[in-house]
């Protein structure tokens, strides 16, 4: 230094200081608020680093930028590594800045992108590993704070869409030091006890560094490695977590997650009544078809019973019976038209002994012919009385003639068969061998 009184140029003043603070300070880590940040041209970056009380100017030349994994702007918040210069054309005192990082959030959000480019490159994010939420699960698992405001939102929304499906809580930590441990551990119980379907992880809102629990590494594989599905709803519907990238489903808070969960109870019973009408017009076709087959058998029935039956028979016998009168009349006239024609030759010829054996022979021929007709008409009386009997004998009506009696229905006339065909009260037919009877249930006794 001059101690003389010789007086020294500002230009020297300026180095002297800037020697004496690159001594002094080798290099300094400050820690402070952007503000009136500038990028000119030349690619070299200008701001001011300050705090509640003071600031300082810094420049960070291009050179050194290339290490930075952002660009700050004004309000960041960073830490810096900085030579402590002057610049001497303006006398300024400012910071060479050499390295930059983001402070507080920044720096938990540096840590952020690294896990989640991390475990995006592992294939953790991606969808065709994630697991179907179920449609209707038989419980529901809640892993948050017990105290918390998201246990309240949640348990509110599954109470008021299917207060009947019970839920498990697993209550842990949502913030603090243990918080992952904590998550990571009731994610692997849950899967461990396999006693609920689905698993809501939720917490309410807060900063960064509250919500950081939910963006630890230990947390996002707890979340990949259950076989339960998992449902996040982490913060507020602007907040993302590694947690929601992981997780099967992600839902924009808490009480969202809990909607995910589980459907309208209201919906869910709108889909039995629709159900339930499908199968009721099922039922009427398939009872309506059954109806007609039932009508068709009954018309076949009929036909085939033995009433019908002998009707038939008894038909066919009266018209066989025609046909055979009607041959024995045609003959008996052909003979007679002969016999006739032969008396009218033998009135011609006139010899009476041939008359006479002629008369005896015609004698003879028309006994012949009267006992060949009686033999015949015997004999068809004969096949027509076994055709009755055998007839008779599975006929009803022999049936009846042995003291039995058929019941019927008076308005329907079906049968009965059984005592749970009839009614107390009601009117019956009774079709005995000779006549009917027109009676009335008093009293039904079973065997």
């Amino acid at each position: 230094m001059n101690s003389s009184n010789t007086p020294i140029s500002v230009s020297q003043l300026n180095r002297e200081a800037k020697r004496l603070l690159a001594s002094h300070f080798l290099t300094v880590r400050v820690e402070g608020e952007v503000s009136n940040f500038s990028a000119p041209s030349s690619g070299h970056w200008y701001f001011t680093l300050k705090d509640a009380q003071a600031q300082v100017r810094c420049a960070m030349f291009r050179g050194q930028q290339n290490r930075l994994g952002f660009k700050p702007g004004n309000g960041d918040l960073v830490v810096v590594n900085a030579q402590v210069s002057l610049y001497e054309p303006r006398g300024d005192y400012q910071l060479v800045i050499e390295q930059m990082e983001q402070a507080g959030d920044g720096a938990l959000r540096q840590a952020f992108e690294r896990l989640k480019i991390k475990l995006l490159n592992e294939g953790l994010f991606d969808e065709d590993r994630k697991k179907p939420i179920p449609l209707l699960p038989r419980q529901i698992g809640v892993i948050t704070s017990a105290t918390g405001a998201a246990i309240h939102d949640i348990l509110t929304v599954l109470n008021r869409r299917f207060p009947a499906i019970p839920v498990a809580i697993y209550p842990v930590a949502v913030q603090g030091e243990q918080a992952k441990f904590e998550i990571a551990a009731a994610l692997k119980i849950a899967n461990q006890r396999a006693e609920v379907d689905v698993i809501l992880l939720a917490r309410g809102g807060g900063s960064l560094e509250d919500l950081w629990a939910f963006n630890e590494e230990i947390v996002a594989r707890a979340i990949a490695a259950s076989q339960i599905p998992v449902i996040s709803g982490v913060g507020h519907e602007v907040d993302f977590s590694i947690a929601d990238f992981v997780a099967d489903l992600r839902a924009a808070t808490p009480s969202a997650a809990a909607e995910h969960a589980v459907p309208h109870q209201n919906e869910w019973l709108g889909g039995f009544k629709f159900i339930e009408n499908q199968l009721i017009e099922k039922l009427r076709r398939h009872l309506a078809q059954q109806q007609q087959r039932l009508n068709w058998l009954k018309k076949a029935l009929q036909q085939q019973h033995p009433g019908a039956k002998l009707q038939r028979n008894a038909r066919h016998l009266d018209a066989l019976e025609h046909r055979l009168h009607k041959t024995l009349s045609h003959s008996l006239q052909q003979a007679q038209q002969q016999l006739a024609l032969n008396q009218q030759k033998l009135k011609n010829v006139q010899p009476t002994d041939k008359i006479n054996r002629h008369h005896q022979q015609l004698d003879y021929l028309h006994q012949r012919l009267q006992r060949a007709i009686q033999l015949k008409l015997a004999k068809l009386k004969q096949q027509q009385a076994a055709a009755s009997q055998t007839l008779h004998a599975v006929s009803p009506l022999a049936t009846l003639d042995r003291g039995y009696a058929i019941v019927q229905h008076q308005r329907t006339n079906a049968i009965i068969k059984s005592t749970s065909d009839i009614t107390v009260n009601e009117l019956l037919e009774t079709r005995l061998a000779k006549g009917r009877l027109i009676t009335q249930v008093r009293e039904i006794l079973s065997d």
